[in-house]
């Protein structure tokens, strides 16, 4: 089968380890998960072919790592029935509405988050001890707590600590932990599977009390949804996206025996931070890659999907009058997304070394 809307990226170390051993399921020791809002929707048959079918035939434990809408996908990995569960996660997302209330022209940042919590209630809810208890995957959810000026959440602090944020890390990304610093908040007793040289980091214990404020506060996007405060079991702060340190989790990964970090993504390259979308020279491999294996869609591909492109936040803008609409058009490229899973599962079977891409 030739693959045409799949592209498999290898880091130099884990393509030597494909041409040894192939790509098999006990080989994974780390899965991370991107912010990127509705563009991770196209992730979905892959999804529910790794953790519904395949991971399934190993019994190795596995780091799961995301921010923002990747946290939320991983956290739905750890629930039982997983390939039930992300149907409905894509189910949900595809079909959620925002009416606004007589009078405004749009949603209220705390107006958007109340009705989030309120998704992740119903999602989650009575479900919570299966993501924090499960027998394999040990879950860790990247989270951005602000400091000093962005401690708190205000109406001039926060633009303010954001212009400043954006402006030292275009000098250096390790500037940036100035103005926020990277929280984590993992399975009871789990070790971080990456190091954290890079930027300055703090890690924290999930638990019931915390999990839907966690949640929420890794896909708090700053101006669009409003800051999480004072999370149980951790600093008092304001806790926001952790795409914002963290958007495509370029981290020092660590995998234990030598193994693979699989990475489902909506593309080939790997930025460290949220502000650094417009740097283009951080968009580049570095050695902490060495072990990733990317599964992305082809970019030619892409352009054949509904509006030539992968659904995102825009969609929101783009169809605001047609809600129908947008959920066609979303509806379509999802299920023309089983085609990354088809590909997958059978370059899986061949293991040609020869369709691998340098990263």
């Amino acid at each position: 089968m030739t693959m045409k809307a799949l592209r498999i990226y290898a880091g130099p170390a884990a393509r030597k380890h494909i041409e040894a051993n192939g790509l098999r399921p006990q080989d994974v020791r780390t899965i991370p998960g991107a912010a990127g809002g509705p563009k991770g929707l196209i992730l979905g048959p892959l999804d529910r072919f790794i953790f519904g079918r395949w991971l399934t035939q190993s019994s190795q434990q596995v780091h799961l790592v995301g921010a923002s809408i990747g946290a939320w996908r991983l956290s739905t990995a750890c629930l039982s029935d997983p390939q039930k569960a992300f149907e409905r996660f894509e189910h949900d997302y595809v079909r959620q509405q925002f009416e606004v209330p007589p009078g405004q022209k749009r949603l209220r940042p705390d107006q958007l988050s109340a009705r989030f919590a309120e998704s992740l209630h119903d999602f989650y809810g009575g479900r919570i001890g299966e993501v924090l208890n499960h027998s394999r995957y040990k879950l860790h959810v990247v989270t951005s707590r602000g400091r000093h000026i962005l401690g708190r959440e205000g109406r001039a602090r926060t633009p303010f600590g954001y212009l400043g944020a954006f402006a030292t890390n275009s000098l250096h990304r390790k500037s940036l932990g100035a103005w926020l610093e990277r929280c984590v908040f993992s399975t009871p007793g789990a070790a971080l599977p990456f190091g954290t040289n890079d930027f300055r980091t703090r890690q924290h214990a999930l638990s019931e009390e915390n999990f839907n404020m966690v949640l929420q506060a890794s896909c708090s996007i700053p101006f669009l949804l409003a800051a999480v405060h004072d999370i149980p079991g951790a600093p008092r702060g304001a806790y926001w996206d952790g795409g914002i340190t963290d958007y495509h989790l370029h981290l020092d990964y660590q995998p234990a025996d030598e193994g693979i970090v699989l990475y489902p993504h909506f593309q080939q390259a790997v930025v460290p931070g949220w502000l650094d979308k417009g740097l283009r020279w951080r968009h580049k491999s570095t050695g902490f890659l060495d072990r990733m294996v990317v599964l992305a869609p082809d970019a030619d591909w892409v352009r054949s999907l509904p509006n030539g492109k992968l659904p995102d936040r825009k969609d929101f803008i783009r169809f605001a009058n047609d809600a129908q609409a947008r959920i066609g058009a979303w509806s379509r490229a999802t299920r023309e997304a089983q085609r990354l899973s088809d590909e997958f599962e059978a370059w899986l079977s061949t293991g040609r070394t020869q369709d691998l891409l340098p990263l």
